[in-house]
């Protein structure tokens, strides 16, 4: 049995005692068998004088923690209890756990305190009452009888990832016509690498004028999150499941494992404002309209992720919990293209304003903007069975009929985080895709070094830098001969892999589920790019 060190046990007999009664004791702090959440699992340990009827000293423990709890607790209600007590040691202590009884004997044996045991402890009994009626009383988060379906169904939902082909205004119409709700109106949220969630309007005004608010130039922050609350919607977001407060660098949900995702629901209206709980009634719709667009996001995966909103539509029946009076609903699911045409409406003109106001260059000059600083890169080849793979998973180009000769494509990897990823490959698509792929010398007149320059040309003739290799790492040569002689196989043909990752688990690995794009081009030497050796220089930068 564990004791107290020897100046431990003087330091606490320097504590007045004082002639009172006090009562301990460790209980679940919930009442049910079926806690309402994870807190809800742990222990309170409880230390009250019954001669002034105060707490002085209270924990809450996780289930599994040993004896040695309620001893802290103890030591903290004697050095340093709740206010209004003072600092004492009590004549005597009264449990009701045998076990607790026999272990504080051995642990305080020096400190001239009598053990006892009663079966019943009336203070800390009225106390527990108490808390158990608080804690009944709360309003669970979700319907006890549809939170595992709804967190299954959200679970679904994340590893579907509609985020990576529907826009937020790609609205998805959910009908339902059961529990007052006619038509809900879906809006995926997480293309952007930000949030992730679906939002569930129901109806097409609120969408609309929440849209509208949004995008107003003069809203400001007061006005913005007035406009967030007078939406009319359910909702479902993703979050981490423990976040790290002190984690200042962003980090996308998407790269991280499963097991670190927590769904969360509610609902928000103009007259109710942000609610985090579902209720009855909600839950079902909400659990309805997430297997609804589940399921069409699975049947129409390859129509959805297309450049162009296409117009779809499904039927389903959806089964519902067996404690429900019916057994289904039917369920109509469509995409809505004339909205989200009038919602992209409402956008403006602003992005054609930014690229007129930047001008036509003059001449295409090598630009080192599209691969983000702090990528990991790598030259590698994609083998002829994933090749085929990622044709049909991932946005993809193709550079023409390659024939499957060696060992497979070659390729350059850049692996960034998701926002970056998009970005990166949105560029290249509005360059009018990928053309080329080149390691053109590159030389430091000011330093004397050589380099290698790695350049991607974009079909609209523009170049850009994806790296920079030193000409005497041995690395790099044996990855160039390497490069050289798969592109000799497939005749000229390689290809560029956008990955997401960077900030996970996958970071320097990439797998499968990572890959977002793959850019098929066509590989030139220094003499088909024709513009010679390049050289640094130094530049200005003017805004």
């Amino acid at each position: 049995m564990t004791s107290f060190n020897r100046s431990t046990s003087r330091r606490l007999k320097k504590v007045p005692q004082i002639p009172s009664v006090w009562e301990g004791d460790r209980r679940p702090l919930s009442s049910t068998q079926t806690p309402h959440s994870e807190e809800d699992k742990g222990e309170c340990i409880l230390w009250v004088d019954g001669s002034q009827g105060i707490v002085r000293g209270m924990d809450v423990v996780a289930q599994d923690t040993g004896p040695e709890a309620i001893v802290r607790t103890l030591m903290r209600a004697m050095e340093n209890p709740h206010s209004p007590a003072r600092p004492a040691r009590p004549q005597r202590i009264v449990v009701r756990d045998r076990e607790i009884q026999f272990y504080l004997r051995g642990v305080l044996q020096d400190l001239d305190i009598a053990i006892d045991y009663a079966p019943e402890l009336p203070l800390i009994d009225e106390l527990f009452r108490g808390f158990a009626e608080i804690i009944d009383s709360q309003i669970p988060d979700l319907p006890p009888q549809y939170a595992q379906q709804l967190r299954e169904k959200a679970y679904a939902i994340w590893q579907a990832a509609p985020w990576d082909f529907l826009e937020e205004q790609q609205i998805i119409s959910i009908e339902i016509n059961k529990w007052d709700i006619d038509t809900l109106y879906a809006s995926v949220m997480g293309m952007l690498g930000m949030e992730y969630g679906i939002l569930l309007y129901r109806s097409q005004d609120s969408l609309k004028r929440f849209r509208a608010a949004v995008l107003k130039d003069d809203e400001s922050t007061q006005d913005l999150e007035e406009a967030f609350l007078k939406q009319d919607c359910l909702f479902l977001t993703f979050e981490r499941l423990e976040e790290d407060e002190e984690e200042e660098e962003f980090e996308d949900l998407a790269d991280l494992p499963l097991a670190e995702i927590n769904p969360t629901f509610g609902n928000i209206h103009p007259l109710e404002g942000l609610r985090s709980v579902l209720y009855d009634e909600e839950a079902l719709v909400v659990c309805v309209a997430l297997e609804s667009l589940f399921r069409f996001v699975r049947d129409r995966r390859r129509e959805l992720n297309n450049p162009e909103f296409p117009t779809l539509n499904r039927r389903y029946r959806i089964a519902l919990p067996e404690n429900e009076d019916t057994k289904s609903v039917s369920v109509s699911v469509a995409t809505m293209p004339e909205l989200a045409a009038e919602l992209e409406e409402m956008v403006g003109d602003d992005d054609e304003d930014a690229e007129n106001m930047s001008g036509e260059p003059m001449f295409r000059s090598l630009r080192d903007d599209l691969i983000p600083e702090d990528s990991f890169l790598s030259l590698g080849v994609v083998s002829w069975e994933m090749l085929d793979y990622l044709r049909k998973s991932v946005t993809y180009q193709t550079a023409g009929e390659i024939k499957p000769v060696g060992d497979g494509l070659p390729v350059i990897l850049i692996q960034t985080s998701r926002p970056k990823a998009k970005t990166v490959i949105e560029s290249i698509e509005e360059a009018d895709g990928l053309n080329a792929i080149c390691f053109n010398p590159g030389a430091d007149p000011f330093g004397g070094e050589s380099y290698e320059l790695g350049l991607l040309q974009t079909q609209n003739g523009e170049l850009f830098l994806f790296g920079e290799f030193e000409d005497d790492d041995p690395t790099h040569v044996q990855a160039r001969q390497k490069w050289n002689q798969r592109c000799k196989d497939t005749q000229g043909y390689c290809g560029l892999i956008i990955a997401k990752g960077l900030t996970g688990a996958s970071r320097g690995n990439p797998q499968l589920r990572d890959m977002m794009a793959l850019f098929e081009a066509r590989s030139l030497s220094p003499q088909d790019l024709g513009i010679g050796t390049l050289q640094l220089m130094p530049q200005l930068q003017f805004e």
